[in-house]
């Protein structure tokens, strides 16, 4: 016998209401996700067509635009290895892609949890995509002060970044990010 208002018809509405809710909420960064990598490749490809390789553009006077391939990690680390760190960086993406789809499919609320997740996929999957396809990743944005440089970027790499920093700033809040009930 049930009772009213409780039992297991409540429980199962509750459930169907949560799940809805769950299953929506967590696919839906998954558009951020599309957003940042079509981002990343639009502009990869009009850097592509426009510079030969090292050709530079100043668009401020700290700032050009310029082609640079990579074939290491973050800041050409590994630059050098002889061709076994694509195969390797092309796995660590993979498994780090993975594992945000998992832990992006475990969040219920966290609004910076999920944004931040979603950017740094897209991140990964952009220069997985120039790994598999090109043999290097495509960096363009070239920053510079008093003759020095920082190593060229990408929008990739630029998602990487605030992504870690939403993540960053959503543990120092404590989860205040979170979406209220």
């Amino acid at each position: 016998m049930h009772e009213v208002g409780g039992g297991r018809d409540a429980d199962n509405v509750s459930m169907t209401k949560s799940s809805a809710r769950w299953l929506p909420g967590q696919l839906g960064w998954l558009w951020l996700t599309a957003l940042a990598i079509a981002l990343d490749q639009i502009t990869k490809h009009m850097v592509v067509a426009r510079f030969d390789l090292f050709e530079r553009l100043e668009v401020l006077p700290f700032f050009n635009l310029t082609l640079a391939y990579n074939t290491g990690a973050a800041f050409s680390f590994l630059a050098e290895a002889g061709g076994w760190q694509r195969w390797f960086f092309t796995l660590v993406a993979l498994g780090a892609s993975a594992l945000i789809l998992v832990w992006l499919a475990r969040l219920r609320d966290e609004r910076l949890q999920g944004a931040g997740l979603a950017l740094i996929l897209a991140g990964a999957l952009g220069n997985l995509y120039d790994r598999i396809v090109l043999g290097h990743v495509v960096d363009f944005l070239d920053f510079h002060w008093a003759g020095w440089h920082f190593p060229a970027f990408n929008l990739a790499d630029t998602a990487i970044t605030i992504g870690a920093g939403l993540i960053i700033l959503d543990m120092i809040l404590g989860g205040r990010g979170r979406h209220e009930r």
